[in-house]
């Protein structure tokens, strides 16, 4: 049983390391002992109550994904409210489809690209694959290349390697347990027209480039597509 006061039980120690821990993963503040001990003192009824429900809830559309069911209606979103009370379930909305040249995506959509390669590869496999013009290409809040670059400095860049050219318009180093980089970018279509693009985020995996949108064809499933009752397919472009 939980008990927040008594230290030779190391609950509040292992509660503290594990939750700094998932703080540093979301670039939250961390905490230190007495402070997590406050606020796990808080948190106790909500742990017997509405949480206790939505987790039992998530629960319940798990069991759905282990008994093999890929429909999207065999899905369901639960609204509640323990105040009313209210409880309400809901057949889950598909996610919206966008377009370029002749291809269908969607916010769980990404390109996927294996190795760390330069600024002027990565144009290339977008040009000879996909039939997409970069026109801008940006990471987090860093401008990583852009047509309307000066010269000098878009030759510069078109000859690193992504994690370098990152790292240096960052101006500060990836981190070591960072294994991917997420880029956003604008590009045209084979008409020359722009096309839309969605700013995502997602789990990154060791050693890939992933980039937003992109057109995927092998469905695959994570505990995020069970909770958001939405498809995610992924096809990697090298």
């Amino acid at each position: 049983e939980f008990e927040k006061d008594d230290d030779t039980n190391f609950h509040m120690d292992f509660i503290t390391a594990a939750s700094n821990l998932r703080a540093i993963n979301y670039g939250i503040g961390i905490a230190d002992k007495h402070k997590t001990k406050l606020v796990a003192g808080k948190i106790i009824p909500a742990i017997a109550t509405t949480t206790a429900l939505a987790t039992g809830l998530v629960c319940l559309e798990l069991y759905k994904f282990l008994d093999g069911k890929n429909k999207l209606e065999d899905y369901k979103n639960g609204f509640v409210n323990l105040a009313l009370p209210f409880f309400g379930f809901s057949e889950p909305i598909a996610a919206k489809k966008n377009k370029y040249n002749d291809v269908e995506w969607s916010l769980w959509d990404r390109f996927e690209i294996k190795g760390d390669v330069t600024l002027a590869e990565l144009i290339k496999i977008f040009a000879d694959k996909h039939e997409l013009e970069v026109t801008m290409m940006s990471s987090g809040v860093s401008m990583l290349y852009a047509m309307f670059m000066p010269k000098a400095k878009k030759e510069d860049r078109l000859k690193m390697k992504m994690s370098e050219l990152v790292e240096s318009v960052g101006r500060k180093p990836i981190p070591p347990h960072v294994k991917a980089i997420t880029v956003e970018i604008m590009a045209d279509g084979r008409d020359g027209e722009d096309v839309e693009v969605r700013v995502t985020t997602h789990t990154l995996a060791l050693g890939i480039l992933m980039l937003a949108p992109g057109p995927f064809h092998q469905s695959v499933h994570s505990i995020e597509q069970i909770l958001n009752c939405a498809s995610y397919n992924k096809h990697s472009i090298m």
